[in-house]
């Protein structure tokens, strides 16, 4: 089993891309919201969770590739994903499994276990994070 920081880094570096590709391609599709009314059958309140989620998403998304306020933009994003889960099972009858024809929220599962792991770990040394860690305990030794 490898263990060395270089590889911790690099794992986490991958899973900041992996999940902030995630977000950023879901608030970008969001955007076309700002230009339509309210979807019939879909309740209003939700209409305006997805504009503010057309936003939300992609900032978090740039927030985790710089690896800038990791932890935080981490734990927001799974707030995201732990909403969507009932959203999506109750409101658009998404089942668990995903289906060929059908996407299911066992995807939002495995995506909140990588905001989670990464709200747990944070950045790593390969981020803003780990810069501004590294300067400060510079300021500390001086």
């Amino acid at each position: 089993m490898f263990t060395s920081p270089k590889f911790q880094d690099a794992t986490l570096l991958i899973l900041r891309i992996i999940i902030a590709i995630i977000f950023f391609h879901a608030g970008i599709a969001k955007l076309f919201l700002w230009s339509i009314e309210p979807m019939e059958g879909l309740p209003v309140w939700l209409h305006y969770v997805m504009l503010f989620l057309s936003i939300a998403e992609p900032i978090g998304a740039a927030a985790l590739v710089a690896g800038f306020l990791t932890r935080t933009a981490a734990a927001c994003l799974a707030i995201i994903m732990i909403g969507s889960i009932p959203v999506s099972h109750f409101l658009m009858g998404v089942p668990f499994f995903t289906a060929p024809q059908l996407p299911g929220w066992d995807a939002n599962l495995m995506i909140l276990g990588g905001c989670l792991t990464l709200a747990a770990f944070g950045a790593g040394r390969w981020a803003v994070d780990g810069l501004l860690r590294r300067k400060k305990a510079e300021v500390i030794a001086a």
